[in-house]
């Protein structure tokens, strides 16, 4: 998957707008998530006590393991159902605000290739509390 990722997807995805390539990543997760065969595979391949998974406590919680996602990535809770599913043992969401917004002005998120890492001047844009909470029962 690495080599694949590295000569096709990346070179792909760095020919589009930034924050258009971002929503395309959230819009394909939200898909996977979706998709029952697809993801009941993926749920038995991250199953805790697998060779994959080993659980560790951190601040009074129990994870299934240390890998998480950070708050930014779904600002919306759109995804929620796919971010496990690629092994993920806990996840933020956000930042959501009481009332949608839109964030900064475009654009807002400017990659350094060469330092293989990006700038991210998103704001706080989200479609607000009461829209995300929604998704959350």
């Amino acid at each position: 998957m690495g080599h694949y990722y590295e000569s096709m997807v990346r070179p792909w995805l760095f020919r589009q707008d930034s924050e258009r390539a971002h929503e395309m990543g959230v819009r394909g997760m939200a898909a996977l998530g979706a998709f029952a065969p697809l993801r009941r595979a993926l749920e038995w391949w991250h199953r805790p006590g697998s060779a994959r998974t080993r659980p560790v406590e951190a601040f009074g919680l129990q994870f299934p393991n240390a890998i998480g996602l950070a708050a930014g990535m779904d600002k919306n809770a759109v995804a929620l159902p796919a971010w496990p599913l690629l092994g993920f043992g806990h996840i933020e969401i956000g930042s959501v605000t009481a009332l949608a917004q839109p964030g900064n002005p475009q654009p807002r998120i400017f990659r350094l290739p060469r330092q293989r890492a990006l700038i991210n001047r998103l704001g706080f844009n989200n479609q607000g509390a009461e829209a995300i909470a929604a998704r959350l029962v």
